[in-house]
């Protein structure tokens, strides 16, 4: 009974002993933390993504509360309104920010990018990308496996069957970048929106010289460089046989849209164009000849009413009666 109660009695004073040392440790070697990052980490999305280029939100909120500024520093999932907020907290001011979306620059289709073998392996972009070229003879374009799909946490980037392709939701995508680190092709770009959420680029990443490309896929750039003559911007450049064109410096007049020869570059959310003059004139020229014969053929000739036609009629003569002589 002794040699129980000594044993408890023990524990029980070591684990006081070993509580008070932890105690006075945490107190000495107690890292300070500004209450100000559990603040802007509470306005944060909470969403991870890493598209802010920090470890998470709780990264991105130490950044903001240390460096003293927001200068550079963007929530894409927040946007605007939530640097605002934590510009509010902060007591600084929030700088304005371009909304963004992702942007696939390939046009590689079913139709303009036929394929030449099959893909049995695992369905995973990064896998296809390390073991072979893909499955069409553009060694550039989308692979069609969908790692973007699965990396986006918005739900805003799906394949398309019948293009084998991924089309973005500029509704909602945050514009995180998550679907562009996971693409091993580097295909899927974050692009400015633009003004009234209009953008021109190209639609294409092949590098290969201009009949390789244009061998490989009907839609490829091949870097003819018309597009960079007739930009009166310098916004597009020609570098590796592909053209480029730089959000900063692109007005969206779409010169280099018309002088395309393949159509690689897209204009989004662009009205129709209206028709030159000089086009509707050479449309109409064409076409009179064509509408005056139909109208000489359908209207009849006019009589002459002045000449009437001569009628001849021809004479009868009455038989002549005989008149009875009288007797003298």
């Amino acid at each position: 009974m002794n040699l129980i109660l000594v044993a408890v009695i023990s524990l029980g004073a070591i684990g006081l002993i070993a509580a008070v040392i932890l105690y006075a440790t945490s107190k000495k070697f107690a890292v300070y933390e500004d209450p100000r990052i559990a603040q802007v980490a509470e306005v944060l999305p909470q969403a991870n993504c890493g598209g802010c280029g920090y470890p998470g939100c709780s990264g991105f909120a130490a950044a903001c509360v240390k460096a003293g500024s927001l200068e550079g520093k963007l929530c894409p999932v927040g946007g605007q309104p939530t640097m605002e907020k934590v510009a509010s907290i902060l007591g600084l001011e929030a700088a304005a920010s371009e909304p963004k979306v992702a942007v696939v620059r390939c046009n590689g289709t079913c139709a303009n990018r036929p394929k030449v073998t099959q893909y049995d392996g695992v369905r995973s972009c990064a896998v296809a990308n390390s073991t072979y070229g893909g499955e069409t003879g553009c060694t550039f374009g989308c692979l069609g496996c969908g790692d973007c799909v699965t990396a986006c946490q918005f739900d805003a980037i799906h394949m398309n069957p019948e293009t084998g392709l991924p089309e973005v939701d500029e509704n909602k995508c945050t514009a995180c970048g998550a679907c562009s680190k996971a693409c091993p092709r580097n295909i899927i770009e974050i692009r400015p929106k633009g003004k009234n959420n209009r953008r021109v680029y190209v639609q294409c990443v092949n590098k290969d010289k201009g009949a390789v490309a244009r061998k490989a896929c009907t839609a490829a750039c091949i870097g003819c460089g018309k597009c960079v003559k007739v930009c009166p911007f310098e916004a597009i450049t020609l570098e590796n046989n592909l053209a480029y064109i730089d959000p900063a410096k692109c007005k969206s007049c779409r010169k280099c849209e018309m002088e395309c020869p393949q159509n690689a570059i897209i204009a989004v959310n662009f009205p129709p164009r209206k028709p030159k003059p000089a086009e509707t004139a050479t449309t109409a020229n064409a076409t009179k000849p064509v509408a005056e014969t139909s109208k000489t053929e359908t209207v009849a000739p006019k009589a002459d009413a002045t000449v009437a036609p001569k009628v001849e009629t021809p004479v009868v003569e009455a038989p002549k009666a005989e008149i009875p002589k009288a007797e003298a």
